[in-house]
């Protein structure tokens, strides 16, 4: 890199540019004492890099003082906001973890990444996730993990990973003997060269979580990954999501995943699963004796042919979390999932959103709900409620069932009338350990509160531990704004009511 002094536009010289690689390694001596006076002036508190989560605070500039910025102006702000992470990062380094994950990496980074990873041989945590230009240049990134390396964890989520980034990585897993979580999610480029990918990871055993969610996988991926399943007797976690070209693929009876006998979570939602394919994995879940975690949601194939699988769920005696939403459930199926949940005592989530058949049909589930004394997540979401079915979950409260919920979702379920309401928000009262509930109406619909939302009120000052309550769509009288402003002044608990407005 040219470190040589040069003049801009203005005649001025500009110091010489040391890119946020190089500075990464370097410590703290690189920060400057601008960027150094402005970090202990705001108090400024630098984390790891993390996509943002939206929550970020804005301010409006004043029109009349907005300039726009000179291209030296821009070089300068963005290398004082990079150096304000060069601490964190560069503790997190002395520490075995580097994370770089969404910090806008340019393609000028990408060679000195590569060499500055030679000087940290004892990392054991990467994570470059959400850096799109990580994509074509992946050999010379890691190259330096290629002459033996104590990486444990590596995470590529959305790099834009190029079929031979693939076929590179299949080089490269077995030198990484000390691999356990291998995140490759979201680059669907990489499924033309699985088969290398497939060769590598025979190699790495002591493998514990494998995700490769939307990466653009086929019939023919889940048979190239079969061939790779009984050489991964480590593996804990298993998430093949959102991979809508899967279905299928499952139908000759994938013998190998069977042997993933240590598997705790299995994720296949979203993945077109065929009737072959849940024939075919009745025959191999219930032989995963530790599995913790099932999501087969948005798998439409699952409403007509899932009956013979829910029956054997039984013999999952380990399950805390099954996530069947959007299933297009019917009555058979459905029928035969709750009479397997009734073994199932250490469910603790519990998800059926979107499966219209349960409305009217939740006294199937009774059994069930009074025997999971875990149960911390119903989510019941979309499902055709009527007011029979939420007075039958109101006794079932009542009686002192349900006592762990923490969140439950009962919304976008518009048929049930304001008397059902009302028993229900009678009884919410005795879920003392719930935190998030949600009774939203549908985009589409606006109703008033009934006289229920008092009696809702009333609840809430018995719910020691509640602090988000979403009933979007819900329009509130002047009477019922004023009792909410009384509510606010009374209990000094921040409690977020996310309604309709006021009329």
């Amino acid at each position: 890199m040219n470190q040589t002094k040069k003049k801009n536009s203005s005649g001025k010289e500009t110091k010489p540019q040391t890119s946020f690689v190089n500075k990464l390694f370097k410590g703290s001596k690189l920060r400057s004492s601008k960027a150094e006076s402005r970090r202990e002036s705001n108090d400024l508190e630098t984390s790891d890099c993390q996509p943002s989560n939206g929550t970020q605070e804005t301010t409006t500039p004043d029109p009349a003082k907005s300039q726009p910025l000179s291209s030296e102006m821009e070089e300068e702000s963005r290398e004082e906001k990079n150096e304000q992470l060069l601490q964190n990062l560069h503790k997190k380094a002395v520490n075995k973890c580097l994370n770089l994950s969404n910090c806008g990496l340019r393609t000028a980074d990408m060679k000195e990444l590569g060499e500055a990873l030679k000087v940290i041989p004892e990392l054991e945590e990467l994570n470059l996730s959400w850096n799109s230009k990580v994509g074509g240049n992946l050999p010379l990134i890691l190259q330096a993990l290629r002459e033996g390396s104590k990486i444990q964890t590596l995470e590529l989520v959305d790099c834009a990973l190029t079929s031979e980034d693939a076929m590179f990585m299949g080089q490269l897993l077995p030198m990484l003997q000390n691999l356990e979580v291998l995140d490759l999610s979201i680059n669907r480029n990489i499924s033309g060269s699985l088969n290398s990918i497939a060769q590598g990871l025979k190699n790495t055993s002591n493998l514990k979580v494998l995700k490769l969610q939307s990466c653009g996988l086929s019939q023919d991926s889940v048979k190239i990954l079969d061939a790779a399943f009984r050489y991964l007797c480590h593996l804990r976690r298993l998430d093949l999501s959102c991979n809508k070209d899967l279905g299928g693929g499952f139908e000759d009876s994938p013998a190998q995943l069977a042997t993933l006998r240590h598997l705790q979570v299995l994720d296949l939602h979203q993945c077109s699963l065929t009737v072959g394919d849940v024939l075919s994995l009745t025959q191999v879940i219930p032989l995963l004796s530790n599995l913790q975690e099932l999501d087969l949601s948005a798998n439409k194939k699952m409403g007509i042919s899932s009956e013979n699988l829910f029956s054997r769920l039984r013999f999952l005696p380990a399950l805390k979390a099954l996530l069947i939403n959007n299933c297009a459930l019917e009555i058979e199926t459905f029928t035969a999932l709750a009479e397997a949940s009734v073994y199932l005592p250490g469910l603790e989530i519990f998800s059926l959103s979107w499966n219209k058949c349960i409305g009217g049909n939740l006294k199937l589930l009774l059994g069930t709900l009074k025997l999971l004394a875990s149960l911390q997540v119903l989510r019941l979401s979309s499902c055709s409620l009527v007011t029979e079915d939420l007075a039958l979950l109101a006794s079932i409260i009542q009686t002192g069932h349900l006592a762990k919920l923490q969140k439950l979702d009962l919304s976008y379920n518009d048929s049930i009338c304001g008397t059902g309401w009302t028993i229900f928000c009678q009884n919410v009262q005795f879920l003392k350990e719930l935190t998030e509930l949600d009774i939203s109406l549908r985009p589409s619909n606006f109703r008033d509160c009934g006289q229920w939302f008092g009696h809702l009120l009333s609840a809430v000052t018995k719910l020691p531990e509640i602090t988000e309550i979403e009933m979007k769509r819900w329009v509130l009288s002047a009477s019922q704004e004023e009792e909410v402003e009384c509510f606010h002044q009374d209990d000094k608990r921040s409690i977020h009511f996310d309604h309709g407005g006021f009329q």
